[in-house]
């Protein structure tokens, strides 16, 4: 077997971190290639390394002294050095990074340097090859990731290369520029690095074991989620469950390889299992619950809309002219409703409305704002009758009035929209339903 393991950087924040995710990869030969992140937080008001090169090359961009700042950034990573006994020295690797930031290398390649030094860390105490992503993670001149030539260049590099590390978060364009991930791009590299090598699991080691059924700011303890489809994690995590992010799902998944959520400080637990299909059925109706605030709702009527051919084209014409993308767009015989992002669409509000009113001609359009949605997925909902009817009892019976509601062709998931008011309040509802009293 081979496994590609990926560590967050609260698991490689300090030493004593790095040595427990030492001993999690020497005990387990199978784990041979490993994707580290920048360092996290080592307490809760300290910085993330990500975030200080951000701050200390925007200084440098400004054209200020950056030395303090940057000689900060490398006592943490002496600080680890020191703390696991190495004899390994990043001078040389600073006084580039010093030259690159004068130079204004960009800020995708001084972000990338978290990743880049704690894998160079990483490498050195395992013993382990390191294996820099630029020159195996490929992006086009235009910044656009380029899969199929990642993928031919890291499983020819990585067959020569029984043990490695390989940087997450960043690769390079054609001409040798860095390029970076969105934040958080460090999941999708492990899933790249576990595509190429044809892995037989994708472990992503983090702080916590596994997904939870609801996020554990709004329910006191959820119950935890043993296994997971990749379609109903895709559900999930689009509406704000950020445990993985949502983009590592797509390689891993397409080889239909499975990916296991650990805790690097309990490695003992099982975590969550991700996998294409199972035929093991879920501990309750859903799966997990999860949704997002900040949306707002543009709802145009028109009469005998149903019956016009292209209405539709015509309405998301307007947004798209305006470069707004859509989240639900429930409808009516004659009403026709877009949910959109508020942040997105408020700026551009009034040009959206002429444009709807000169493409499709409504009778009146209507707006409401401070809106959020909650996604209700499990596999589990399919073969259950009354999903639907349970929520709106659960919501109604904690007044809580239901906007919008939207189910996908699945019946993998349930789309509710209410008011941010009662967004915390829908949530519980709907957990205390279908989890604590399990019907």
């Amino acid at each position: 077997m081979s496994k590609v393991v990926k560590f967050g950087g609260s698991s490689l924040a300090s030493a004593e971190q790095f040595r427990k995710v030492g001993d999690i990869i020497r005990s387990d030969g199978d784990r041979r290639y490993v994707v580290p992140s920048a360092p996290g937080k080592r307490f809760d008001k300290d910085s993330k390394v990500t975030d200080m090169l951000y701050a200390c090359y925007d200084t440098a961009e400004a054209g200020r002294d950056f030395r303090e700042e940057l000689s900060a950034i490398r006592a943490r990573y002496q600080e680890i050095i020191d703390g696991l006994g190495l004899s390994l020295s990043l001078d040389g690797e600073f006084e580039t990074i010093e030259k690159n930031f004068k130079a204004k290398a960009g800020r995708d390649y001084a972000a990338s340097r978290g990743e880049y030094l704690n894998s160079i860390i990483m490498a050195a105490y395992l013993e382990f090859e390191f294996v820099d992503a630029a020159e195996v993670i490929r992006f086009d001149e235009d910044g656009v990731f380029n899969a199929e030539k990642t993928n031919g260049t890291l499983a020819e590099r990585l067959a020569v290369s029984k043990y490695a590390v390989i940087p997450g978060f960043y690769g390079a364009k054609p001409s040798g520029e860095i390029k970076t991930f969105s934040r958080g791009g460090s999941d999708i590299t492990g899933s790249i690095v576990a595509k190429a090598v044809q892995a037989d699991v994708y472990e992503n080691w983090t702080d916590v074991s596994g997904f939870l059924v609801a996020d554990p700011r709004i329910i006191e303890n959820p119950k935890g989620i043993d296994v997971i489809t990749y379609r109903e994690l895709r559900e999930l995590s689009y509406m704000g469950a950020g445990v993985l992010h949502e983009e590592s799902i797509f390689p891993v998944r397409q080889e239909n390889i499975p990916i296991n959520i650990r805790n690097t400080n309990s490695p003992d637990d099982n975590g969550t299992w991700i996998v294409g299909s199972t035929c093991q059925k879920s501990k309750y109706v859903i799966t997990g619950i999860a949704g997002k605030k900040g949306f707002c709702c543009i709802n145009i009527e028109k009469d005998k809309m149903n019956s016009e051919v292209g209405f539709g084209r015509k309405v998301l014409q307007a947004f798209e002219e305006s470069d707004i993308s859509f989240e639900h767009v429930p409808s009516g015989i004659d009403t026709m409703t877009v949910f959109v992002h508020q942040d997105e669409f408020m700026h551009k509000e009034q040009k959206v409305v002429a444009s709807l009113y000169r493409l499709a001609k409504p009778d009146s359009i209507e707006i409401e704002s401070d809106l959020a949605l909650i996604a209700v997925v499990g596999r589990g909902m399919k073969a259950t009758r009354g999903t639907a009817g349970r929520i709106f009892s659960a919501l109604s019976h904690v007044n809580v009035n239901v906007k919008m509601i939207d189910q996908g062709s699945s019946e993998l998931n349930i789309i509710i929209g209410v008011t941010n008011d009662d967004f915390e309040a829908a949530i519980k509802a709907i957990y205390d339903i279908f989890v604590l009293t399990n019907l």
